[in-house]
């Protein structure tokens, strides 16, 4: 673990970025179906850019490896993560169209999404190479997700864990990895849906969360961190169980607050803190994004989490932990 005095304390997000279309109303339409909605917003998203914008907002030195196309999105793209200091020098325009999530927001703030990869199929394994080496020197930490082209999963860990990086793999959206990549992995940030599809483990409370967690450690994973939105936070390592309360808020939508769980922790674990520490930031900020509209601009500032944090006794309170 790198210390808040080392030269690498940046973060490095390899993934996935779209024009967000977003669409509000207060119930989802059923198939074939038209009804009226409330609202719509054009936005930057995608998992990748939104952790990148987090980790920004965090206080990281962060940077950014991805595919924007050459189309009208890309100045929404480019001045939305630069807006944040994030480092574009490894975001590559390419030719054609920007990613695209179709986003449909109803009044209990559930979403569903589509998502629409375009120009994030051109990711290379060279643009990969060129970005880590450069970066290596002032990066200990990588976040990386499932938007990117499957087949680069593995070299984007491996590569990252060779240049001596921390690996941190969001796997939204869910899919089955080969054994190779779990073991690449050195944490993994899955919600309750996302850890029942991989691991077959009905996550419902902090008991089934330890067992998915047990799952992900089983297929090689340093540490799995099982978020429970409104049931808090279950992180699972070799060492123990620790148990991260949540901290209560009324939900909005509900986009990105897994990016904003993310960018945090990321930011964090760069600065040297553990993974518990980390985690409770990581909580805090994944609770203000849900309280508001949008991907990207629900993401909150630094001194917003940590005012949450000081003013929730429950956060601040010790986590609940138990031995092996």
């Amino acid at each position: 673990m790198t210390t808040a005095s080392s030269p690498r304390t940046g973060v490095v997000i390899v993934g996935s970025v779209t024009a967000d279309v977003t669409t509000f109303s207060q119930r989802l339409p059923a198939r074939g179906e038209t009804i009226l909605g409330d609202q719509f917003t054009l936005l930057l998203g995608g998992k990748g850019a939104n952790q990148a914008v987090a980790a920004g907002l965090a206080g990281a030195r962060t940077s950014f490896v991805g595919c924007v196309g050459d189309d009208l999105f890309r100045d929404l793209i480019v001045e939305g993560l630069s807006g944040a200091g994030v480092d574009l020098t490894h975001l590559r325009t390419v030719p054609g169209p920007t990613g695209i999530a179709h986003i449909r927001v109803d009044a209990s703030a559930q979403n569903d999404i589509v998502m629409v990869p375009l120009a994030n199929a051109q990711l290379s394994a060279e643009q990969i190479d060129a970005a880590l080496e450069a970066l290596a020197p002032t990066t200990s930490v990588l976040l990386t997700q499932l938007e990117t082209p499957a087949s680069l999963t593995l070299h984007i860990a491996s590569r990252a864990r060779a240049h001596g990086m921390t690996v941190v793999l969001d796997p939204a959206p869910a899919a089955a990895l080969p054994v190779e990549v779990w073991e690449s992995v050195d944490i993994v940030t899955p919600n309750e849906t996302e850890a029942a599809l991989l691991s077959g483990v009905e996550v419902t409370d902090a008991e089934s969360a330890e067992r998915a967690g047990r799952w992900f450690l089983a297929q090689g994973v340093g540490a799995a961190v099982i978020t429970m939105a409104e049931k808090g936070s279950c992180v699972v390592t070799a060492d123990g169980v620790t148990f991260i309360e949540p901290i209560p808020m009324e939900p909005v939508d509900t986009t990105a607050a897994g990016d904003a769980y993310a960018g945090y922790l990321g930011a964090a674990l760069a600065n040297g803190w553990t993974l518990a520490e980390a985690t409770r930031l990581a909580s805090a900020a994944g609770a203000i994004t849900v309280t508001r509209q949008g991907a990207s601009p629900s993401l909150p500032r630094r001194e917003e989490v940590d005012a949450l944090l000081t003013a929730n006794s429950a956060a601040a309170a010790p986590a609940r932990r138990h031995e092996h």
